[in-house]
């Protein structure tokens, strides 16, 4: 995506998650198709595996606060989220990627232990990216939850929790079954990846899309 927003070199999860460094990120028979399988998108191998298992169709965007584009890309995701039709559920998965990326994902799994993630998401993006916060390591992203309100002792007992190291194996583990190597990218009901979008916006545009019509096929078939 944009060629590709962020990239993964490389993951290796031993040894305690030792991961390598990222940040970057077919044809349709349907002539009427604004966008093209292969091309804006592709389809997942199956078994399809979601997220989670709430709602019938699911948008989840894989992505890390330490990835610049997902800064860019955090406001039209809200507005995407705000967007999607009753029965599509959007989910956040943070990409684990690289040694640096690992509090990121961390700081995550806390907060939504907390319940803190709408108040606090775009806010992060805020202070690390334009306000220039320093938020690089776990100490300093508690800071950041501690200013907003979260006790820091309950944010770095949940953030460095043997359920968090179990999760982040998990989710890795469907990111590589995704196919995804770049944040952020979105995967639609674990069934479609979007891929080779030429800004934000259109990745936004694509995901809508994309959604629609799998929940409209979901609904024909009466999930």
């Amino acid at each position: 995506m944009m060629k590709h927003l962020a990239r993964l070199r490389t993951l290796s999860l031993f040894a305690g998650l030792l991961l390598a460094t990222a940040c970057t990120a077919q044809s349709s028979t349907d002539a009427s198709a604004p966008y093209t399988e292969g091309d804006q998108y592709v389809t997942l191998p199956g078994p399809h595996q979601r997220y989670s298992n709430v709602g019938k169709v699911e948008v989840a965007e894989v992505f890390s606060y330490g990835c610049i584009h997902c800064a860019e890309f955090s406001p039209i995701a809200d507005k995407l989220k705000k967007s999607l039709p009753a029965g599509v559920k959007f989910e956040l998965v943070p990409a684990p990627f690289s040694d640096e990326w690992l509090p990121y994902a961390r700081a995550y799994y806390a907060a939504d232990k907390l319940g803190v993630v709408d108040s606090t998401h775009l806010q992060l993006f805020q202070e690390k990216f334009v306000q220039h916060y320093p938020m690089n390591s776990l100490d300093e992203l508690a800071d950041f939850y501690a200013r907003h309100g979260v006790n820091r002792d309950t944010f770095m007992s949940l953030a460095t929790s043997d359920a968090a190291t179990t999760k982040l194996k998990a989710d890795l583990a469907l990111i590589r079954t995704w196919g995804v190597d770049g944040t952020p990218s979105i995967v639609i009901d674990g069934k479609y990846r979007v891929t080779n979008v030429k800004t934000l916006d259109e990745l936004s545009a694509i995901t809508q899309w994309l959604a629609k019509r799998e929940l409209d096929e979901v609904n024909k078939g009466g999930k």
